[in-house]
């Protein structure tokens, strides 16, 4: 049955969010969406869009036959985008609620991003054929969300073997990955395994000289540490290990969450500014990790 959206108060927490559309990834997102609702003692939403998602303006109008049919087959997906998040995480104790809209799914979720703890998507729709290929509503989320938005690709990192991997922070030696870092260690210390902190520190395709090396290493060092000190004080359960590496970040962290259960980076790096939509990095990393990526912005 379809529930109205649910409301942050104080008694009402606010949701993990997570958008459905009927797609096999999208089911994925469910289930990680309620793990990670299990996590934080919040409640899960699970929101679809029940409208035609073609880009037809205004003008276009549907009998009451195909708006029921419509309206029954959104049901049906988040009925078993709910079955789905149950079998994954089999808490009596988890509030899952579900929701047909009939908006526009971009605008939508934006716009229900500014009540939500986090929202997750799948990185790609029915419409995406493509392995890899980033789905256009996954891209606007994650541009423009107002919260933490996590990306689910086929694998959703929730096996047992997963489950004891590290956390990937991405530290870029400027506050735009503070955000980052900071959700880095939570996400670290609820799932109770390690974090591994990455600080790449050249963008320079070639091998830079020993002097250069050195030098950079050195100031790598002295920010990564300043980067992760406040909080490594606020986790002291979180074991931390520093990687410094003269490389490309987006290749450095592809090759590390090769070994990791989750990535998280910020929404831009150093090369980003105040209002910046999303950087080069974070926009690659989504296109480019397998496991579950969240890109953090600031609320403001």
């Amino acid at each position: 049955m379809t529930e109205h959206e649910p409301r942050a108060t104080e008694h009402h927490p606010r949701p993990v969010l997570a958008a459905v559309d009927g797609s096999a990834v999208s089911y994925q997102a469910a289930a990680w969406a309620a793990a990670e609702a299990a996590l934080r003692h919040l409640p899960l939403h699970i929101l679809t869009s029940g409208a035609l998602q073609t880009g037809f303006g205004p003008g276009m109008s549907l009998g009451e036959a195909d708006l029921e049919w419509l309206r029954a087959d959104a049901e049906r997906v988040v009925g078993e985008a709910e079955r789905v998040a149950r079998a994954a995480v089999p808490d009596e104790d988890l509030v899952v609620t579900t929701e047909v809209a009939f908006e526009q799914a971009a605008p939508l979720l934006i716009t229900r991003s500014t009540g939500a703890e986090m929202l997750v998507v799948g990185s790609r729709g029915l419409g995406a054929f493509q392995r890899g290929l980033l789905g256009s509503v996954s891209r606007a989320v994650a541009q423009h969300a107002h919260c933490p938005v996590a990306v689910i690709h086929g694998n959703a990192a929730l096996d047992p073997v997963s489950a004891t991997l590290p956390v990937l922070v991405g530290v870029d030696g400027t506050g735009n990955s503070a955000p980052a870092v900071e959700l880095a260690f939570d996400e670290a210390s609820r799932r109770k395994v390690e974090l591994v902190a990455l600080h790449a520190f050249s963008d320079a395709s070639a091998d830079l000289p020993a002097f250069a090396w050195e030098v950079g290493n050195q100031t790598a060092e002295t920010e990564l540490a300043e980067a992760i000190a406040g909080f490594a004080e606020r986790y002291p359960d979180v074991p931390v290990r520093r990687i410094i590496v003269a490389d490309r970040p987006v290749r450095s962290i592809v090759d590390a969450a090769a070994s990791a259960q989750l990535v998280v980076v910020g929404s831009h790096g150093r090369g980003g500014f105040t209002g910046m939509l999303l950087g080069s990095t974070s926009n690659a990393l989504l296109h480019a990790v397998e496991i579950p990526t969240i890109v953090v912005r600031s609320r403001h």
